[in-house]
């Protein structure tokens, strides 16, 4: 394993979030910030609390894991698919660097800037509803899970994308729509039976639902099958890249 050349790529990206401070951190803090301070006002004065737990406290996971998704895909794929834009890929694939630590490189440093922007999140929701983590050891693991695997799947995205609009389409027209469905506002049981049982197909709601239990110990569906959602995804992810770099599919010409 070439430690020096994942530590080039890791440092190189999170040098380029440092230089753009404002756009990479400041501004999705900001955005979640404003989420919460809107559906808490608006919906928090009508639900006191939820399975026990204060509105604006509940929804706090569900705001950091909004975060979490948008930021690890969004961070992952354009990682990858500058050097695409700009031609330097061949450099990197030509150099003797094993395709395992480039997605190292490029996936370590977009999770690490995704789940240091969901950690700013957490503490400055602080100061808005009173928290109490149950599961603190657990909490950490789902974010780790978490963001490595969107990370990962934000990396296979880059390599997909021909333009930028097409970088930008799953963020916005597939992972968003999936956390706001997924139980980040609401518990399932407040749903119909009907609705209900489409939202156990959403995989986004297994995230969400384990993370929330990792804060106040309750859940929509059973830790376990949280966890086991989250290795999945975590394999197949691993499974498309490892094929994309035997083929080299979008990679080269």
């Amino acid at each position: 394993m070439n430690w020096r050349s994942i530590k080039a790529i890791y440092v190189f990206e999170m040098t380029r979030t440092f230089r753009t401070i404002l756009q990479s951190i400041v501004s999705p803090v900001l955005s979640t910030i404003l989420y919460f301070v809107v559906f808490g006002a608006a919906i928090g004065g009508r639900i006191e609390s939820v399975e026990g737990v204060s509105y604006g406290a509940f929804i706090v996971p569900g705001l950091i894991m909004l975060t979490l998704l948008q930021q690890s895909v969004t961070n992952a794929s354009f990682g990858i698919y500058f050097p695409k834009f700009i031609g330097t890929i061949y450099e990197l694939l030509s150099a003797p660097v094993n395709f395992i630590e480039i997605v190292i490189g490029y996936v370590g440093a977009a999770a690490t800037k995704s789940i240091m922007i969901a950690l700013i999140i957490l503490a400055t929701s602080t100061f808005f509803v009173d928290l109490r983590i149950e599961h603190p050891v657990w909490m950490v693991a789902f974010l780790l899970l978490t963001g490595i695997s969107f990370a990962l799947l934000g990396f296979i995205i880059g390599i997909w994308a021909k333009n930028f609009e097409q970088l930008q389409l799953v963020p916005l027209l597939i992972i968003t729509p999936l956390v706001f469905l997924g139980g980040s506002f609401y518990s399932v049981s407040m749903l119909p039976e009907g609705w209900r049982t489409v939202t156990l197909f959403n995989p986004v709601l297994y995230l969400i639902s384990g993370f929330r239990w990792s804060f106040y110990g309750v859940s929509d569906v059973p830790i376990a099958v949280s966890l086991a959602a989250v290795a999945l995804f975590m394999s197949a992810c691993l499974g498309v890249i490892w094929w994309i770099f035997r083929s080299g599919w979008r990679l080269r010409p």
